[in-house]
């Protein structure tokens, strides 16, 4: 039997066309054609006033740090619960992180130890530079919460939705908050491109200065002329073909998810000891990935012992994501709170949920897990 893998790349016959369009027309250097559509593409969907198409979703976040004026000695506030990728993001600018746990109703941001956190950092006459939020496994933040927070210390929040595209909060799009907004075309999510991003904004100003920085910051010169430090942080064309592509078919993706996660809980609700992630009811999420949580003396296994199960049937499983105050690079950072992201990554499970995953292969799944209860 082939392995069964966490969430591999979904692509089709319409996404190798459109990839072959694109080498044939014979832009394949970043930029192009394929590019400004995608942003415009991506825009449309967001319903945000631009959108910048850059080689990952870490570039994105250093640059929307950058523009929002982060810099060496300042501090960001970050989730604790969250990839690595958002915490290291705040270093390239030279700021520190400052941790912050999760609301066990969501498993984002806290809002209230967010608010805390920010009215204790007043107090001291030094507010962080920039709050990033992260719309952790494809559910929103509560952002009418965190945003009032925000607005009340006048901090600028950076949406990290890496994981989110297509997820809604109270309608509003994935992303669409704050002073700009991230997405991660990883060869794992939802829509990818094998490697890239995008940055967003209701400010096109925001924008058009993440391009230019992500350009190595060239002046409009006929010679080649730099006033400053930039990146080489854009996207290829090859893969803005590959972005639309894919972008036209996300419905039917978060569709295909949200079918596998029902499956999940209608066939392994009824097992002592496992639970879900929780589904606030102010969003709609992309089902990402579907998340379980193993209580070890309900369900006779810890949750390492069961992906050890799963892997040893050749299915892929992962722990949730290993908390920033706990990573050994962050050792000694401040955190407020921790407990509800120690909890996350000690019981949570990521389960197979790919858009392609057969209900044949989720079956496999389903029976190890059910398999190994008591």
């Amino acid at each position: 039997m082939a392995r069964i893998l966490l969430s591999p790349p979904h692509v089709t016959d319409l996404d190798r066309q459109a990839l072959l369009e694109a080498f044939d027309s014979n832009w394949i250097a970043p930029t192009g054609p394929a590019v400004a559509g995608f942003e415009a593409d991506i825009t449309a969907r967001t319903g945000v006033a631009d959108a910048a198409a850059l080689s990952s979703g870490t570039a994105g976040l250093h640059l929307a740090l950058l523009v929002a004026g982060v810099a060496r000695g300042d501090e960001v506030i970050v989730p604790t619960a969250t990839f690595v990728a958002t915490a290291n993001a705040v270093t390239y600018t030279g700021a520190t992180p400052r941790f912050v746990d999760s609301e066990s109703a969501s498993w984002n941001l806290d809002p209230d130890l967010l608010g805390e956190d920010l009215a204790a950092q007043a107090r001291r006459g030094r507010l962080p530079a920039a709050v990033i939020s992260v719309d952790l496994y494809g559910h929103c933040a509560d952002y009418d919460r965190i945003e009032a927070a925000c607005a009340e210390f006048e901090v600028p929040l950076i949406v990290d939705a890496a994981e989110a595209l297509g997820a809604t909060y109270r309608g509003r799009p994935a992303g669409s908050m704050g002073f700009a907004g991230v997405f991660s075309f990883n060869g794992n999510k939802i829509l990818t491109t094998s490697g890239g991003g995008m940055l967003v904004s209701n400010d096109a100003a925001i924008v058009e200065r993440v391009r230019f920085l992500s350009t190595q910051a060239r002046e409009p010169e006929l010679h080649y002329e730099h006033r400053e430090i930039g990146f080489n942080y854009r996207m290829s064309n090859l893969l803005g073909a590959l972005g639309r592509s894919q972008l036209d078919q996300l419905d039917d993706r978060i569709g295909a998810r949200q079918i596998v996660e029902q499956r999940y809980r209608d066939q392994l609700a009824d097992i002592a000891g496992v639970g879900f992630l929780p589904r606030p009811d102010y969003g709609t999420p992309n089902h990402w990935l579907t998340v379980i949580t193993i209580d070890a003396d309900a369900y006779g296994l810890s949750s390492d012992e069961l992906i050890a199960k799963l892997d040893a049937d050749d299915i892929e499983a992962r722990p949730a994501w290993k908390p920033m105050h706990q990573q050994p690079v962050f050792a000694g950072l401040p955190c407020r709170g921790g407990a509800v992201a120690d909890e996350i990554f000690a019981t949570g499970v990521c389960l197979p949920s790919g858009s392609a995953l057969t209900e044949r292969d989720q079956q496999r799944v389903i029976a190890t897990i059910r398999s190994h209860h008591g």
